[in-house]
């Protein structure tokens, strides 16, 4: 674990495993990056280099004052990558806000990343069920906890973080399938059968993507890391280390 300064702002970093390659893991949005840690990346850093750090308000970084925004969320992703010491460029693996920090960051930078795993990513603020977790949902309880267990703002900040990230989700993203066409490095879209996510968003996702591939987890949802960290993490593990373009028997979608 260490602290880097990125524009005045201590951010919590953690390097585990090692390999040739970087893999760095942007967590989703009230998350923090031990949630991707302690599930898929227990497996990925079997093989890779994996990084991870917490962004402005979450887990063990600070908040400050001002608002989110995804594109600022990208700034600072970027300027992490700008740290990390990697011999080459690294793959990012994006849950929820993570993955649409992940698509900011290639398409502004992408001579800093190689592949992209997007997991339950929106590219567009129109592609979210409104979620009903209910009365009986664990989920923000959860939330709370990892938040009072890390913040150096304290449990008592939750409530600021919280609005923030709501007036952030309910205005953003706004890229078009123009802009995720942009994006031509090899791309896995992962999404649980039941997710946040619209699955015709996701598909459009998918489709608008050059260089794209597409996978929908059975029985699982938004949170498809923590329901099965093994079996995402080696789909994961395969895409990363397999060949650029896939060889498959009948293509249809790749033979044009």
């Amino acid at each position: 674990m260490a602290y880097i300064d990125i524009d005045g702002l201590s951010t919590w970093t953690e390097t585990r495993g090692s390999g040739e390659n970087t893999v760095v893991l942007l967590h989703g949005g009230l998350g923090n990056s031990d949630q991707l840690f302690d599930s898929i990346g227990a497996d990925l850093e079997q093989d890779f280099r994996v990084i991870g750090f917490d962004r402005r308000g979450h887990g063990y970084t600070a908040d400050t004052e001002e608002p989110f925004h995804y594109d600022d969320m990208a700034t600072h992703a970027i300027k992490v990558l700008e740290h990390v010491d990697a011999s080459s460029k690294v793959h990012l693996v994006g849950w929820s806000d993570g993955g649409i920090v992940a698509m900011l960051v290639a398409l502004r930078r992408p001579d800093l990343v190689d592949r992209l795993v997007l997991i339950g990513t929106n590219f567009h603020v129109d592609g979210l069920h409104e979620p009903d977790p209910g009365d009986d949902s664990p989920v923000g309880d959860t939330m709370l906890e990892g938040h009072a267990e890390r913040s150096p703002d304290g449990a008592d900040h939750f409530p600021v973080v919280t609005e923030k990230f709501m007036k952030m989700v309910t205005t953003e993203p706004t890229l078009a399938p123009g802009d995720v066409a942009q994006l031509e490095l090899p791309t896995l879209v992962l999404v649980g059968d039941d997710d946040m996510v619209r699955l015709d968003h996701t598909v459009a996702l998918y489709e608008a993507l050059p260089a794209g591939r597409l996978c929908v987890i059975p029985g699982a949802s938004h949170a498809v890391v923590i329901e099965h960290p093994r079996l995402v993490a080696a789909i994961i593990k395969d895409f990363l280390q397999g060949p650029e373009t896939p060889e498959t028997f009948i293509p249809i979608r790749r033979a044009q």
